[in-house]
């Protein structure tokens, strides 16, 4: 019995003049307008094509399917949550605190926003969610998310900020992923973000409110009837 062969994800090739750079900059461009209104289960080269303006030959010289194309657009928006995450949480001008609330709101928004596209490359992500790339994302983010969390709550354990750390990420993925899921208003955006936010600040505060006194530990014990 014969196993079938995965679908090629890379590209052919990248482009190395101003023009390719161009092309592929439209052929991406119209792939998210197809993506976002027809889905990844229509998506096809020669919709992106069409979309593009160019023939589907002009596709495949970097793209050899569908496949392909679709790995880029993930792999692009992956780049770009790593580097917004980044932005953020690094930006020591501001109080940790102060740094998620800023995160919650600008990822909800991000949610919402291209909550289609979202959706469409959720749909595809078996082809890809194991790729040298997403392993590459998430490492990042987690270092990232790592770095951060000895910043906002340097007195818990190391095991303590692992487990928040990873709550902040899956539990904000999770909530955007579904809040986004129906049309919102910029009222309920704003309101859901700030209920989002102030849970995660009052569950990294909590880190630090947990950890006994360090001068309680060592004062000794007075005599009885002292």
């Amino acid at each position: 019995m014969s196993t079938r062969k995965p679908p090629q994800i890379t590209s052919r090739k990248q482009p190395k003049q101003a023009r390719s750079a161009g092309l592929v900059a439209s052929i991406l461009e119209a792939a998210v307008q197809v993506l976002s209104k027809e889905g990844a289960n229509r998506f096809t080269t020669a919709r992106v094509a069409e979309k593009a303006g160019v023939s589907v030959g002009s596709v495949y010289q970097y793209f050899p399917n569908k496949a392909s194309i679709l790995f880029r657009l993930q792999t692009d928006e992956w780049r770009e949550t790593t580097r917004t995450l980044s932005r953020i949480l690094e930006d020591d001008r501001k109080p940790p605190l102060e740094r998620i609330r800023v995160l919650v709101h600008t990822f909800i928004q991000s949610e919402c926003a291209e909550a289609d596209m979202r959706v469409a490359l959720n749909d595809a992500a078996p082809l890809y969610r194991d790729a040298p790339e997403a392993v590459e994302a998430k490492s990042a983010v987690n270092s990232t998310i790592s770095n951060f969390m000895k910043e906002a709550a340097p007195g818990a354990s190391d095991a303590a900020r692992a487990i928040a750390g990873q709550l902040v990420l899956t539990t904000l993925s999770m909530v955007g992923h579904d809040f986004s899921a129906s049309p919102r208003k910029a009222s309920e955006i704003k309101a859901y973000s700030d209920a989002v936010a102030d849970m995660f600040c009052a569950y990294i505060s909590s880190l630090e409110a947990a950890i006994p006194d360090a001068a309680e530990k060592v004062r000794p014990r007075g005599r009885r009837g002292s």
